[in-house]
């Protein structure tokens, strides 16, 4: 069988596999999926009806929420980018796990600082890059269970959610892993597929052995333990490596869809700003604004300078109360939520100066209520530089 007869015949069994996962999937949640998610409160009728249509709604409603970088990236503080920055090997960086503890990481302190900040709900990376996850896997042992830390954070972090009525997505690196053997690499994939090591480390497959379709199925059965283990989400917020030149169908994207909707009808699914157009949100970084087709739109924003994992360069830099009032501001100009991130310490707590900022935010829209719309301050443009005669 030649190599590209091959990829076609995985592509076309895992997609088959995917549907029949979707169905097994999908009559375990009809007959789980008795009452209205805590988060979705006053939206009974439109639930009982039609989930997802209840459920977007509500998005389009909540307005503000609270993003979260969380990993072994945070130890660092160097950026959550920092192995890919700094090249840092695959098995020295994975040594950082036998150092996580997340002492400090405290569910119902973090749901009570978002509900206090006039949030409706919270995003936190259940994966991100690096490949680390903070939720119980049977698929690796590289996890926060499985570090000093033993602990379930998503998990804790679902449960104090759902007592509060707060929604809770999943952000997921989708496409971009430093460490898992068969994640996309080589030059087809971008400069942002792997770090740029001298040599190919042994933990990354060998080019002729290399199967992505190994690693869609790794992913595939991660966000099925996601959908679940944990009780009713309010969303799957996929990041993606970005445009491939190899066929989207690779990813199976659509059948991952209908399988995320047959196990929780109401969950919404992004990814950025879009991949097959199929999504149920869009979700573009900072400025960005993607043709939504009516369709609900977020802007994520950070309140550190740039990075979204924990900086210690940037202590006594994050973004004030008036800063964030201009961002909601700027959000309802484009008829957008604001999905505002922290990035905790290494001990897990959350940032002090983030903190302050989101308490007297949240007093300012009580008192206020959301800033009307106002255009966001454009981007400044460098001067282009002439070329000498």
């Amino acid at each position: 069988m030649s190599k590209t007869s091959r990829r076609t015949f995985l592509i076309a069994s895992g997609a088959a596999a995917a549907g029949a996962l979707s169905s097994r999937i999908s009559s375990s949640a009809q007959a789980k999926q008795t009452s209205v998610p805590s988060y979705l409160k006053g939206y009974e009728s439109q639930y009982a009806s039609e989930a997802r249509a209840a459920a977007i709604e509500w998005f389009r409603n909540a307005k503000f929420g609270l993003f979260m970088h969380y990993g072994l990236y945070s130890l660092l503080g160097r950026h959550e980018w920092v192995q890919f920055r700094e090249k840092i090997p695959v098995a020295e960086y994975a040594k950082l796990k036998d150092k996580f503890t997340a002492e400090k990481f405290d569910a119902d302190f973090i749901t009570d600082l978002a509900a206090k900040a006039e949030m409706k709900y919270i995003n936190i990376t259940t994966r991100h890059h690096d490949s680390f996850c903070l939720f119980k896997t049977a698929q690796t042992d590289f996890n926060s269970l499985n570090s000093p830390a033993k602990r379930d954070l998503v998990g804790e972090l679902a449960k104090a959610c759902r007592n509060k009525g707060l929604g809770l997505f999943f952000y997921y690196s989708h496409g971009r892993d430093w460490r898992h053997p068969h994640a996309p690499q080589g030059k087809s994939w971008g400069r942002s597929a792997r770090p740029a090591y001298k040599t190919r480390p042994d933990r990354y497959a060998k080019d002729e052995e290399h199967d992505v379709s190994k690693y869609v199925d790794f992913m595939t059965a991660q966000i099925k333990e996601l959908l679940t283990q944990y009780g009713p989400i309010a969303g799957i917020w996929l990041d993606g490596i970005g445009t491939s030149r190899l066929n989207k169908s690779v990813w199976r994207a659509q059948a991952l869809y209908d399988m995320i909707h047959a196990a929780q009808p109401q969950v919404l699914v992004s990814y950025k700003q879009g991949f097959l157009g199929t999504e149920d949100f869009f979700a573009p970084e900072r400025h960005g604004t993607p043709q939504t087709a009516g369709k609900p739109l977020e802007i994520c924003d950070t309140l550190q300078p740039k990075g979204w994992g924990y900086i210690k360069a940037d202590d006594r830099k994050h973004k004030t109360p008036d800063q964030v009032m201009k961002m909601l501001a700027g959000a309802a100009h484009q008829k957008a939520n604001l999905l505002l991130n922290t990035g905790p310490m290494p001990d897990g707590s959350i940032h002090r100066e983030d903190v302050r900022t989101l308490t007297e935010v949240g007093r300012r829209l009580r008192q206020k209520g959301f800033p009307k719309s106002q255009e966001p301050p454009a981007r400044r443009k460098q001067p282009s530089k002439k070329k000498k005669q």
